[in-house]
Parts: C-alpha cells; structure tokens; sequence
C-alpha cells in the first residue's frame, strides 16, 4: 500500500527498551494475577478475567465494544461471554432499544469477588512500591502517565503495520 509504513523491527536503544519493558509488564501483570486471584476465579484464564474487569469498570458495555477495547475478534469476546454466562459470573441481555445488542453486567457475587481481586492486586503492588527509594518511586509515577501514552498509540501502529 502506498504510503504506509511498514514496522520493521531494528535494533535499536528503542527496541532494546521495548523488550525489556514487555517483560517487567508481563511479569508484574502475572505476578499481581497469580498472588491476588481468590479461589472463585482461580480457573479462568486471563481472557476470561480481562473481560470481568472490563465490565466491572463498564457495566453494561456491549459485547461489540468489549471486544473493541479488549482487541480480540468479536466472536472470541461471545464465546468468553458464553463461558462466563454459564458459570453464572456474567448476565447478558439484550439492550433496551436495540434487541440485537447484547449488554453485559457482572452477577452481584462476580461484581464483589472481582473487587476483592482488583483490592488485592492493587494492595500487593502498592506493597511493592512503598519498598523502592522516594526517587525511584517518582520516576515510576512519571512514568506511569508516559505508559498510558505508550498505550493509546499502539492501535495507531497497528493500523500501519497491517
């Protein structure tokens, strides 16, 4: 396609920095998964358990936009939703004026075990960084905005390198 960037990985300080950074997220998101799921949500995977925390922060978001925030093909999001469904975890129904949307609402017990979870997770981390030294905690919350940045250009990116 003319015009379109191609990503190309180089080696650069740039990827070098990207890789690492990959890692420690990886690391901190399963290490704050693994020490803070509760024994009810222990069996879900990490789909399963992105979707709960996207409609806990979103009650009622529909299953085309899940699937939007969450990049994964709106039939994947369905068949989460179905497993969710019928473990009892997630409700699904049809929006007031558009019946061929689907809603999405956590089950009142989901809704209190999922911010047990999120409680945990944040408790565990927040443990970790009253550890680090006073300079390395401001850095990390200077770069907690740049992260979100980093966050909301990746889709752009995407588009170029498809």
């Amino acid at each position: 396609m003319e015009g379109a960037r191609s990503l190309e990985v180089v080696p650069t300080d740039s990827s070098v920095v990207a890789d690492e950074l990959l890692s420690a997220m990886a690391a901190l998101r399963r290490g704050t998964r693994l020490a803070g799921r509760p024994a009810e949500l222990s069996e879900l995977t990490g789909a399963q358990l992105d979707l709960l925390r996207l409609v806990r922060r979103r009650p009622g978001v529909s299953v085309a936009d899940a699937a939007a925030e969450l990049r994964l093909a709106p039939n994947t999001v369905s068949t989460l939703v179905r497993r969710l469904k019928d473990a009892g975890l997630l409700l699904r129904h049809a929006d007031r004026t558009d019946r061929r949307v689907a809603r999405l609402e956590l089950s009142p017990e989901t809704a209190l075990e999922v911010e047990r979870f999120r409680d945990r997770r944040i408790a565990l981390l927040a443990s970790a960084i009253a550890e680090l030294r006073p300079a390395e905690r401001r850095r990390l919350e200077g770069a907690s905005a740049i992260l979100g940045r980093l966050a909301a250009r990746l889709p752009d990116l995407a588009e170029l390198d498809a």
